[in-house]
């Protein structure tokens, strides 16, 4: 069985964790370097404060400097859920540059359009991740002197974890299975996800991020029509065609990021009163992920919202954040 609370926090990072507040205005600018293609935001309102936007919904905070410290990550991927705009998302930004201020973020939204776009649209979109990881040297590139990678890979809900499997796969097919630059650390904190869900908690899901009245019936028709094909379609082939349930099984993938593998901890963070995604079935997958070998950490909260853990109970939420990246490098000092 899993542990439904950490220990308690460490003396060093509870004093930093009482620093931690959603409100915390977040680091001025960084420099980024000549590598990245910097976008103009169209609207200062989806910008990230502190990032640079280089690509659509995608935000990069680079720290140029060294970090000695090589029990903290120099990366950190955090994958939004849907609809979260940057003033969400920024509640995480800051703490983690509190937690780890030598690390660099990318931050990838999860845009509505997810529900209708194709998937080579949305793989062309992930393109300057892509970039930004391998300027950050965590992928190949023609420097002899890389230092294995640190990164810290943060998800959240279903819509977080179709872009991370997204990634996932364009990574393989553009680098195949020698994608990382000597041993890497890793972590995967999965926030209020996986779950396979049914057409009902999608149209849920559907009327808590559209407000528009007709832009929301619009969106509700055109997910009904293709839940009912893949539906029908996965009966008539046998094949998992429905888009969440083929999620779960990607999320059983040890290697879903070419620098993950059985070393790399994974957290789950969930909620027995997250209407969206069931606590039952997150559980099921961290249970079958144990089973299939991999390092699972779960921590079960009783009264927060979806994706909402880290504002109700924000001690509890960053100390096993930080737990679990512990754990990910006193792995990695062993092998």
């Amino acid at each position: 069985m899993f542990q439904n609370r950490c220990a308690p926090a460490h003396g060093h990072f509870l004093g930093k964790l009482s620093s931690i507040g959603f409100r915390t205005p977040s680091p001025g600018p960084r420099t980024v370097a000549h590598r990245f293609a910097v976008v103009r935001s169209s609207s200062t309102v989806r910008s990230l404060e502190g990032f640079n936007t280089i690509g659509t919904g995608i935000y990069l905070r680079e720290i140029r400097e060294q970090c000695q410290d090589t029990k903290s990550p120099n990366v950190i991927l955090i994958f939004g859920w849907l609809g979260a705009h940057p003033r969400h998302l920024r509640n995480y930004t800051n703490a983690y540059a509190k937690l780890y201020p030598k690390a660099s973020q990318i931050v990838i939204q999860c845009n509505r359009d997810l529900l209708w776009t194709t998937n080579s649209a949305r793989s062309r979109r992930l393109k300057p991740v892509i970039d930004a990881l391998e300027a950050l040297d965590c992928l190949p590139s023609s420097s002899s002197a890389q230092r294995p990678p640190r990164i810290l890979t943060h998800v959240f809900s279903n819509g977080g974890s179709l872009q991370m499997a997204l990634l996932g796969n364009v990574l393989q097919r553009k680098y195949g299975s020698t994608s990382i630059p000597g041993s890497s650390t890793s972590a995967l904190i999965l926030d209020s996800c996986p779950a396979a869900g049914d057409l009902k908690s999608i149209k849920l899901a559907v009327r808590t991020v559209i407000r528009n009245r007709i832009a929301r019936r619009i969106v509700l028709v055109i997910v009904h029509a293709i839940y009912s094909i893949r539906f029908w379609l996965s009966l008539l082939f046998g094949k998992r065609m429905i888009m969440l349930e083929n999620l779960q099984f990607e999320m059983w993938n040890p290697r879903i990021l070419s620098w993950m593998g059985f070393h790399t901890p994974r957290l789950y963070l969930f909620s027995r009163k997250d209407e969206l995604v069931s606590w039952q079935e997150v559980t099921r997958h961290a249970e079958t992920a144990k089973e299939r070998g991999m390092d699972v950490h779960c921590e079960l909260f009783e009264e927060s919202a979806h994706v909402a853990h880290a504002r109700v109970e924000p001690e509890r939420y960053w100390t096993s954040v930080q737990e679990v990246w512990a754990v990910a490098t006193k792995e990695k000092g062993q092998d």
